[in-house]
């Protein structure tokens, strides 16, 4: 039995082919049937859209949060040279009140009257000088007299001789 030929009716007689159209079976296949129709491999312009999104999405991404970790850093900077002025500051205000009360004359009189050993007319200066003190040579000690007779000396070798073998050598 030969299969019917779908024409082509855009093409010239010279450049058809000749298509056969498939036969309906009216035998029931035993493989499933199709309930949803086959996709294609092929990429569409919508998932070409998406993937752009979503690759501009992760540089944006990875772009702030780099800016963020710079915006951290400079922000702790910015607090430890903060808090830096204002040690500075104070130090400043210290200098400061140390100048006004340097510069002044009662500092200068409590200089000369301490450190400059200076009076002022009509006063006699002081100077206390500590008592000359004579150093006492000190006693040699002696050795208190032993008591009992004097024991005679063993020798050395016969000390260790009785600490290894615990008897007198013999002899």
């Amino acid at each position: 039995m030969s299969s019917p030929v779908k024409p082509q009716p855009d093409l010239p007689p010279e450049e058809q082919t000749v298509e056969p159209i498939p036969e309906e079976r009216s035998v029931p296949s035993k493989s499933k049937p199709r309930s949803t129709p086959v996709r294609s491999a092929q990429i569409n312009s919508m998932q070409i859209v998406f993937g752009s999104i979503l690759a501009i999405s992760l540089l944006l991404a990875i772009n702030f949060s780099g800016r963020i970790a710079a915006g951290r850093n400079i922000a702790s900077e910015r607090g430890d040279l903060e808090q830096a002025i204002q040690t500075l500051a104070a130090q400043a205000t210290a200098l400061r009140s140390e100048l006004g009360y340097v510069s002044s004359d009662a500092y200068v009189e409590a200089w000369a009257r301490r450190d400059g050993n200076m009076i002022k007319p009509g006063e006699v200066l002081i100077v206390p000088v500590p008592p000359q003190r004579t150093l006492q040579p000190m006693p040699t000690p002696t050795l208190p007299a032993l008591a009992g007779a004097p024991e005679a000396e063993t020798e050395n070798w016969k000390m260790w001789w009785n600490l290894f073998f615990d008897a007198p050598p013999g002899g």
